[in-house]
């Protein structure tokens, strides 16, 4: 499904990415781990086409078709779905009308017309469902006086509705408590299918022992330096990055 090969990339003329190759097949979680300022965030953006991140070489493609060009609005509509570590907050727009408005700029990319209000409301009614999320939740203004939980809640829901092939969930475990912790993997887990991925992004081992990933990666100074399973997770959590460093030299 997704293919980055080789890329290099930089923020504000610094080099962040120094050679960075992945393939992401459909039905997998991949998580990306690493110690501030390794990279991974960068990763998560130039994936998302962030236009503040320089993709200065390589090639990134999703399902064969290459998306290196393509601005963040294109490749949203090709399927790519990013979660913020500090989502934004849109006073007077409710988390209703905001899903509603982003589905039927996606049915517009592709040429579809807007899709019907009974049709809409029953995807919101199942997807609400799915998530446990409270009816008066969906009417209340966009992330406003929301707590950490809840806009990562509010997240996973647009993830729901909007049905990508890719998700990649940056840092989303950051700041939440143990029950908040569990509604975000809770969430994923149900979304999580044969036809889509999902990389999740993460400092801590803890998310993982809720989202189980197929593969674990650890990047280090712009480049994937290690990958294994889970496992690989759990050594990191015991004896810190300073081992692989250590492997590396």
């Amino acid at each position: 499904m997704l293919q980055i090969k080789d890329v290099y990339a930089s923020v504000e003329g610094k080099d962040i990415l120094k050679g960075i190759s992945l393939t992401v097949n459909a039905g997998e979680v991949h998580a990306i781990m690493g110690p501030n300022g390794a990279g991974k965030s960068t990763l998560a953006s130039i994936i998302a086409g962030k236009e503040e991140f320089e993709l200065t070489k390589g090639e990134i493609t999703i399902n064969d078709e290459d998306i290196t060009e393509l601005g963040a609005e294109e490749r949203a509509h090709k399927g790519v779905f990013l979660s913020f570590q500090y989502p934004v907050e849109i006073p007077g727009v409710s988390v209703t009308n905001f899903i509603k408005t982003a589905i039927n700029e996606n049915r517009k990319a592709k040429g579809l017309e807007d899709m019907p209000a009974s049709e809409m409301l029953k995807k919101i009614k199942e997807k609400a469902d799915l998530l446990e999320i409270d009816r008066k939740f969906l009417s209340r203004s966009l992330n406003v006086g929301f707590s950490g939980g809840e806009k990562k809640r509010n997240e996973i829901f647009q993830m729901a509705m909007l049905e990508p092939k890719l998700a990649i969930l940056d840092e989303t475990d950051s700041g939440l408590d143990i029950d908040a912790l569990k509604v975000v993997a809770n969430g994923v887990n149900k979304l999580k299918n044969k036809d889509n991925a999902v990389i999740i992004i993460t400092h801590y081992q803890r998310l993982l022992d809720y989202i189980v990933p197929d593969f674990v990666h650890v990047i280090m100074d712009g480049k994937i330096v290690k990958s294994g399973t889970k496992q690989l997770a759990y050594e990191l959590e015991e004896k810190g990055y300073d081992w692989i460093k250590e492997e590396l030299v």
